[in-house]
C-alpha cells in the first residue's frame, strides 16, 4: 500500500534549493524510466522532506454467462478494472500528505477514462499509538474494504457480502484518529465522515455526520499493513487478528419524508501461518446492516431510484437492511516454479436481504500465481453468481477471470 506520505519544506525555497530541486526532478525522471519494478520512486527535496510516486493496474479478461451486447450470448471483454496514481510528500516526521487517484470506470465515450480523486489526506503522524488524518480516505470499516481489490485473496472485491457506504472506491471525506498501541497487537480507529444520502430529496438532507470505528486486536504478530490498513493476505505471516468495526448515521438511509438511521457492524478475522509445506490462509467476516427505511436504489420491495442531480456528492442509496457473510481459504506452496509460486484459493459469500426475504450468493474458485506478492500476480478465477430476487431463468451466472495485477 503506498502510505507513506510526504511534502515539500514548508520555509521559502532559495535559489540554490531551487537548483537542486530542478536537478532532482531530473533525475527523478531518469530514475522512472530504469529502476527495477515495484521500487516506487522516491524525489528527495531536503534531508527531511521528500516526496514518493507509484503506480497500480488490475487488468483482466472475462466471460460473463448473458453478458454480451445482446443479453443471451456469453461474453468476450477486456477490462481495464484499476489504475492508480499514488503521490505522497512528508516535511519532517509528522507533517504528511497522501494523494492517489483512480480511474472513473464505465465506457470512455461516456467518461470511463477520466481521473477521480480517490485519496488527499492531511495526516499529523505524532507517533505510532496517536495520529489524526483529515481529508478524503479509507473511514473505519471492515477487513474487506481496508484491503480494497489490490489485496484481496481472490482477483475480484466481495462486494455481495461488503456494503459500506462510500463515495467512492470505497473513501469518505471526513477526520479520523488512528493508532498501533502494544507493538501494533492492539489497532484502533474512530472517526466523523460526510456520511450517505446527503440530498435535499432523501433522508441526508438534515446533513447529519456518519461515526465510524473500528478495533483490531492481533494475537499472534502484528499486521505489516501500514497505518490502519489491512491485507487479504500476507504469504507468510504468523496471524490471528479479530477485527470489530461499526458506522452509525441518523436520517442516512431513505427518503426525505421516510427517513432511517443507518446502522453497520461488523466482525472479521485472518488466519495465516507460515509451515514447511506451504502458507494456509483464512478469512471470514460477518456483517449486520439495520436500517430504519428502504434505501433508494436498493431494489428492495418499496425502493425508488435515486435522484439524478448530485448537488452534494454522490454517496447515495444502495443500502439494504439484512445480513452477510464471507469465508475464504487459500495454500501457497513454497515451490517457486518459474518467476513465482502458486495459490489455489476459494471463497463463499451470502447476503441475506430482510425486506424481500431473498438471498445474493457468490462463489470463487481460482488459482493465483505469486510473483512478487500484491505486487505482480496473475489470477485465474471462476465464479458462480446466485441472487433469487431475479427471475428464474438468470438467477444463475457464472464467470470466467484472468486477471493481472502490477504496482511500482
Amino acid at each position: 500500500m503506498k502510505l507513506a506520505a510526504r511534502s515539500r519544506p514548508l520555509s521559502k525555497p532559495n535559489n540554490s534549493l531551487r537548483g537542486k530541486t530542478v536537478r532532482n526532478l531530473l533525475a527523478l525522471a531518469v530514475l522512472a524510466t530504469t529502476q527495477g519494478a515495484f521500487a516506487g520512486a522516491e524525489l528527495k527535496i531536503s534531508d527531511d522532506a521528500s516526496v514518493n510516486l507509484g503506480v497500480g493496474l488490475r487488468t483482466s479478461y472475462t466471460s460473463t454467462e448473458r453478458g454480451a451486447p445482446n443479453g443471451t450470448s456469453r461474453s468476450s471483454d477486456f477490462n481495464l478494472e484499476n489504475i492508480r496514481l499514488y503521490m505522497s510528500g512528508q516535511y519532517g516526521k509528522v507533517i504528511k500528505l497522501t494523494f492517489n487517484t483512480e480511474r472513473t470506470g464505465g465506457p470512455a465515450a461516456t467518461g470511463g477514462d477520466n481521473v477521480r480523486v480517490m485519496d488527499a489526506i492531511a495526516q499529523f503522524e505524532f507517533m505510532p499509538e496517536f495520529n489524526v488524518w483529515m481529508g478524503r480516505m479509507l473511514p473505519p470499516s471492515d477487513r474487506a474494504n481496508l484491503y480494497g481489490p489490490f489485496f484481496a485473496l481472490p482477483w475480484s472485491y466481495p462486494g455481495v457480502a461488503s456494503n459500506y457506504p462510500n463515495l467512492a472506491v470505497g473513501r469518505d471525506n471526513g477526520v479520523m484518529v488512528w493508532g498501533k498501541p502494544f507493538g501494533g497487537k492492539l489497532v484502533y480507529s474512530v472517526g466523523a465522515f460526510e456520511g450517505h444520502n446527503k440530498n435535499a430529496a432523501l433522508s441526508g438532507g438534515s446533513d447529519r455526520l456518519q461515526y465510524s470505528g473500528r478495533v483490531a486486536l492481533n494475537l499472534l504478530e502484528a499486521e505489516p499493513a501500514p497505518a490502519h490498513y489491512t491485507g487479504g493476505w500476507y504469504g507468510g505471516k504468523d496471524l490471528f487478528t479479530v477485527g470489530l468495526a461499526t458506522s452509525r448515521q441518523s436520517d442516512g438511509v431513505g427518503s426525505a419524508t421516510r427517513k432511517g438511521s443507518l446502522n453497520i457492524w461488523n466482525a472479521d478475522l485472518l488466519f495465516e501461518k507460515k509451515l514447511s509445506a506451504g502458507v494456509p490462509t483464512l478469512e471470514g467476516a460477518y456483517y449486520k446492516y439495520n436500517l430504519g427505511a428502504v434505501d433508494c436504489g436498493s431494489g428492495e420491495p418499496g425502493a425508488v431510484g435515486c435522484p439524478a442531480v448530485l448537488p452534494t456528492g454522490d454517496n447515495l442509496g444502495g443500502q439494504v437492511d439484512g445480513k452477510s457473510y464471507l469465508l475464504g481459504a487459500a495454500w501457497m506452496f513454497p515451490q517457486q516454479i518459474g518467476w513465482g509460486k502458486f495459490q489455489p484459493f476459494v471463497r463463499y459469500q451470502k447476503f441475506n436481504r430482510s425486506v424481500s426475504s431473498t438471498t445474493s450468493k457468490a462463489t470463487d474458485v481460482g488459482l493465483n500465481y505469486i510473483i512478487r506478492g500484491p505486487n505482480a500476480k496473475i489470477s485465474l478465477m471462476y465464479t458462480k453468481f446466485n441472487d433469487n430476487r431475479l427471475a428464474v431463468a438468470v438467477r444463475d451466472t457464472d464467470m470466467f477471470t484472468l486477471g493481472v495485477q502490477l504496482q511500482y
